[in-house]
């Protein structure tokens, strides 16, 4: 894509439709990644790509491909070892010079998560598809069931360090009272009064509650970029934000929004709340904060 005045637009946005994305298929300057995935049908993802994708798309795995192995602490889905996921970039057809457009159908759930992952690695010009896989087809584009055969490019990653926060950033901002830690769930797991997934119920004492699903529609399409400036109205840009969820998931899709809104400097509690309850010493709140 050469028109500089379109690129600007997508790095504000953030975001492509599916009208834009369509004619971008036959360019060999982008890819499209599809990231569908259930958590509690962990095979359906692959399925659906191989019964139906945008022509062209690769298929990346939430647990295989963009998380790591998973250890006492840590989280549910700690970062992707860096070398292995830096080679799959590049089989993959991304390297530093590619636009990366990302969907799934789950409101922004999953493909916000390798959003993030290449932003953290340095490279911007990736963007989530406005209302996804239901969107495309809702708009009649063209899908297919064949596998893709992407050019194996070289991925050179250029890691933003300043973009994660540590359990030790988050006792830190505690202790100085300084800085947002944000979670990112709903708000019946936020006060503690259902946990689904982790051992331990309640939140990060000092947290504040942002739900995730919040900064889009139903249909997982994108509220404006007015909207999320006064979603996030309150929040001080220094420190950056501190952005988690249950398991560095779903908080991706806030820091997408906050990126989309101007804070593009907040940063991911990789672990989040299932590492930060695996250390039974550390304090948790099961009501909001006063």
């Amino acid at each position: 894509m050469e028109n500089s005045i379109m690129a600007a637009k997508l790095l504000l946005e953030q975001l492509i439709s599916p009208e834009q994305l369509a004619p971008m298929l036959s360019d060999p300057n982008w890819v499209v990644v599809d990231c569908r995935f259930s958590l509690g049908d962990r095979n359906l993802g692959q399925q659906q790509y191989q019964t139906a994708h945008i022509p062209g798309a690769v298929y990346a795995d939430l647990e295989r491909d963009l998380s790591g192995p998973v250890g006492p602490h840590g989280g549910r889905h700690p970062l992707p070892v860096l070398d292995r996921l830096v080679d799959q970039l590049g089989f993959w057809g991304i390297d530093t010079d590619r636009w990366v457009a990302v969907y799934d159908d789950s409101q922004f759930g999953f493909a916000a998560r390798f959003w993030w992952l290449l932003r953290y690695l340095g490279h911007d010009r990736v963007v989530l598809l406005d209302g996804g896989w239901s969107a495309w087809r809702r708009a009649g584009l063209p899908t297919t069931s064949q596998p893709s055969h992407p050019i194996v490019r070289q991925f050179v990653p250029r890691p933003r360090l300043e973009l994660l926060a540590s359990i030790d950033t988050i006792k830190q901002a505690q202790r100085l009272a300084e800085g947002t830690i944000i979670d990112s769930r709903e708000p019946a797991r936020y006060r503690g009064e259902v946990e689904p997934i982790d051992p331990v119920a309640g939140h990060i004492p000092g947290a504040i509650n942002y739900p995730w699903v919040q900064v889009c529609d139903p249909e997982g399409r994108a509220h404006s970029i007015a909207s999320l400036k006064s979603h996030f109205q309150d929040l001080p840009p220094n420190p950056p934000p501190i952005v988690y969820c249950g398991s560095g998931v779903t908080a991706c899709v806030n820091l997408w929004a906050l990126a989309r809104a101007g804070l593009p400097q907040a940063r991911l509690y990789v672990g989040s709340w299932s590492d930060w309850c695996s250390y039974p010493d550390l304090p948790t709140v099961t009501a909001p904060p006063e």
